[in-house]
């Protein structure tokens, strides 16, 4: 195990407490609101570098060059950030809790169930327009062209996409590298939601915030579907199976390396198809779909989805206890 200075806390112990501080807290807004969410913090920074390297008017390779340089500054400052916090909760009798809440202000898993639970709400209580307004907060695409079965399908998406994103892939670079590999993530991965898009602006400039996201979430993606499909096997050996099988055969048709991994595994659990063709702001992007189910999602879909990642959610939990006690 990798370690910044000499240190006798467990990582495993951390990532237990953490999930569970997230589980029971998730965002605490009342803390936000006095010192500002992390992510925004960093995200502040990107667009400041943005800002002020992104200039349109020079060439492609120069503007490559300038990504590649801040990408370069977001890990070194971030990376550098993280050991400094682990030296300083190393100096206390506390370092074990103050690095859980750090871990668990950075994980995603309580935000991520109540954003798609309120779609799932939304759809219940008001139908379509219920579901639009909520799914807004999780989708890129304009929820004016969904219908209730678009709605439900881009939320169970979003669901197990950012499962590996903003569960698994934080836990795992955590267990890697303590603090300096958790905050390194997570300006790489904010950095590629910002800047990592295929358009004009930020074909070059965000090339080398993707390519470092891509090659950072190869192994959570992958864990991550693992963990849905073992879910589902706790439900039904059947289920299991078709969460692997679909996984196996669909995943690598994802025009992204790693988010089909977890959304195919979604989508053979729950015998539905998700993924597949769809309209980025008028644009429409022929992706392959995920599962061989119905197309025809509902809001009870989002609610067995929901379950399905509460039981992987616990599994990566339990994994955290049994590495604590493999490595005691």
């Amino acid at each position: 195990m990798f370690s910044w200075f000499d240190t006798t806390i467990d990582p495993f112990a951390v990532l237990a407490l953490a999930l569970l501080l997230d589980a029971l807290l998730g965002e605490p807004s009342w803390l936000y609101k006095r010192i500002g969410h992390p992510v925004v913090a960093c995200g502040r920074l990107i667009g400041g570098l943005d800002v002020r390297f992104n200039d349109e008017r020079r060439s492609a390779g120069a503007r490559r060059g300038a990504g590649i340089l801040v990408v370069a500054l977001l890990v070194l400052v971030h990376a550098a950030l993280g050991g400094l916090l682990a030296w300083l909760f190393a100096l206390t009798p506390l370092d074990l809790v103050l690095e859980a809440v750090v871990c668990a202000l950075l994980l995603a898993g309580r935000s991520l169930y109540d954003h798609v639970a309120r779609v799932a709400h939304g759809l219940e209580a008001q139908g379509l327009e219920g579901g639009r307004r909520e799914i807004v907060h999780l989708v890129g695409r304009d929820p004016r062209t969904l219908d209730e079965a678009g709605v439900a399908r881009g939320a169970i998406e979003s669901l197990a996409e950012n499962f590996s994103d903003g569960v698994v892939a934080p836990w795992f670079w955590y267990a890697l590298f303590g603090l300096p590999g958790l905050l390194l993530y997570k300006a790489v991965n904010t950095a590629d939601s910002m800047i990592g898009h295929r358009n004009a602006r930020y074909r070059d400039f965000g090339w080398a915030a993707a390519r470092l996201d891509d090659a950072m979430n190869l192994a959570p993606a992958r864990l991550s579907g693992a963990l849905l499909a073992a879910a589902a096997w706790l439900a039904s050996w059947e289920r299991g199976a078709a969460g692997w099988r679909a996984m196996r055969r669909d995943a690598p048709r994802h025009q992204s390396p790693n988010a089909g991994w977890p959304e195919a595994a979604m989508a053979g659990a729950l015998g539905l198809a998700l993924n597949g063709p769809r309209s980025y702001a008028g644009v429409v992007s022929d992706d392959a779909w995920m599962g061989n189910g119905r197309e025809a999602a509902t809001s009870r879909d989002v609610r067995r989805a929901l379950k399905l990642y509460l039981h992987a959610w616990g599994l990566l939990g339990l994994m955290s206890l049994l590495a604590l006690w493999l490595y005691r």
